[in-house]
């Protein structure tokens, strides 16, 4: 039995962290709030109408298997159907999915897991600032449970370092297109190692999740089973200089993706099938290993339609990502399909609370649209001996995406109407460093049917004074709460329902 663990009062969870505040003032759903900032992508002008709901869960919260929840906003996804409106407050459940646990002294033996989280949004269009108690009643996130990730046979998974390789023939399936080499940890019984970054809903109740160790793609079943494997093309993978796979995190390849800079970014396009994942920066023989060289990434699409055929890769295209005033990259951690050819990019530098620095420069969901990119799936760039970039500099036969920015998170106009702040002091109320995570939903307002909601939630690297991992206290030096954030869009390039189709209503 694959244990799903569950609090049968997800209301009363929370309800220890919350303070009293005053009853929020209620602007009907109708309102449209003023655009503060646009952008014209493919010819199509999209418009964002700004910051609409903030919430947070608190960085001392534990989920039912007794450790720290942190770290949630590393992927988040509607549960299918749940979505729901009454009187223009909106409802439902998230899914999210943390990455490899309170690893600050090194990757430690955490379980990959699922949480569920319930939430209660009220969108708020006022002009007046709220304080930051008042804030959090826009969008209140009860916990609900907590599903543990199984590889095969009740063996479990492991976010210890990858390495160790697992040959295809020894996998749960005898079929290796479906089980290739996998990474694991060679001194716990060689499970599979997972540091899951994206994950994917599907209609039939399974999920994809995008993994930075492979970097993989997998499938699991509801109930934290696996069910398949996508492997990547021979230039993504973590070569050293004779061929040989190195899974490891601690040390970058001769030729793959860079460690930690797998595939952050996963999403789908639920009417044709197609999965798409992104790596978070360039391959090491692309500029991986230089942050001034790392702005050209990978773009992969999968056809994924019929769940017993072998999964192909249909498409390639390079995206360049967002650079500082030092030529720094601004390396992405989520995307989120928009419509056929055109993507929200989450790109941020790690500056803001629990971050080297409380001010942040650059923390958005931009746009990028694959129209006019080279399409490069096949070629010789899938041979790590050609690569994409050198120095810094695309191959001339390629062209990349279009990438426009969009959506500040940093504008202090709109943190300031929620109670946040970018900068000194260093308090719960500054604006957390790593947001990771994308989804949309539909606002169901008539008089503006391309609006939609973009949900989004930081990554807090488990940081709690009164944490928990595997069973044990620790004391990190500082509590960085997760935090959630809601904006407000225009998306005139969405097919009518298929933001609906995708999150199953």
């Amino acid at each position: 039995m694959r244990p799903a663990f569950s609090r049968f009062l997800p209301l009363l969870s929370l309800a220890s962290h919350a303070l009293a505040v005053p009853s929020l003032q209620r602007v009907g759903p109708r309102a449209e709030p003023a655009a503060v900032g646009s952008a014209v992508v493919d010819g199509v002008i999209y418009i964002n109408k700004g910051l609409v709901g903030f919430g947070l869960i608190p960085s001392n919260f534990t989920d039912s298997t007794g450790d720290t929840i942190g770290g949630y906003g590393g992927a988040i996804a509607f549960k299918l159907g749940t979505f729901s409106e009454s009187d223009g407050v909106f409802s439902g459940t998230l899914l999210a999915r943390p990455d490899r646990g309170f690893n600050v002294d090194g990757p430690i033996d955490y379980q990959a897991r699922q949480h569920e989280i319930d939430f209660v949004f009220t969108p708020y269009y006022g002009t007046a600032n709220l304080t930051f108690q008042a804030a959090q009643q826009t969008l209140q996130l009860p916990y609900r449970d907590t599903t543990l990730m199984f590889e095969r046979q009740d063996k479990t998974t492991s976010g210890l370092d990858g390495d160790g390789v697992r040959t295809a023939q020894s996998g749960f399936l005898t079929n290796p297109l479906f089980d290739p080499v996998m990474p694991t940890d060679s001194t716990k019984d060689d499970r599979l190692v997972l540091d899951v970054e994206g994950v994917v809903a599907n209609s039939d109740g399974t999920f994809w999740i995008s993994d930075e160790y492979g970097p993989y793609i997998y499938r699991f079943s509801a109930d934290g089973n696996l069910i398949q494997t996508i492997q990547p093309p021979q230039a993504v993978l973590p070569l050293d200089k004779k061929g040989n796979l190195n899974f490891t995190s601690l040390t970058n390849p001769d030729t793959g993706r860079s460690p930690n800079q797998g595939f952050e970014g996963l999403t789908l396009d639920a009417d044709d099938g197609i999965l798409y994942a992104m790596l978070q920066s360039a391959l090491i023989q692309d500029g991986g290993d230089n942050k001034n060289d790392q702005r050209f990434t990978r773009l992969f699409a999968f056809d994924v339609s019929d769940p017993d055929s072998e999964v192909v890769l249909v498409g390639e295209w390079v995206v360049p990502l967002p650079i500082d005033s030092k030529s720094n990259t601004q390396a992405c951690s989520e995307i989120h399909f928009v419509s056929p050819g055109v993507f929200f990019a989450l790109s941020r530098d790690g500056d803001g609370r629990g971050g080297n620095d409380d001010k942040s420069s650059y923390k958005q969901a931009d746009l990028f649209s694959i129209a006019q990119a080279t399409d490069i799936h096949g070629s010789k760039f899938d041979d790590p001996s050609n690569p994409i970039a050198t120095k810094g500099k695309l191959d001339k036969s390629i062209t990349a995406a279009e990438y426009v920015g969009f959506v500040k998170f940093i504008d202090p106009v709109q943190l300031a109407r929620f109670g946040l702040h970018n900068g000194k002091p260093d308090d719960p109320t500054l604006i957390d460093g790593k947001w990771e995570s994308l989804a949309l939903a539909p606002v169901n307002d008539p008089a503006f049917p391309n609006d939609y909601f973009l949900f989004t939630a930081a990554d807090n690297d488990f940081l709690s004074t009164q944490g928990v991992s595997l069973g044990v206290p620790f004391n990190a030096g500082l509590d960085v709460d997760n935090q959630m954030m809601v904006w407000r869009v225009t998306l005139p390039s969405v097919a009518a329902g298929s933001v609906e189709r995708s999150i199953g209503i």
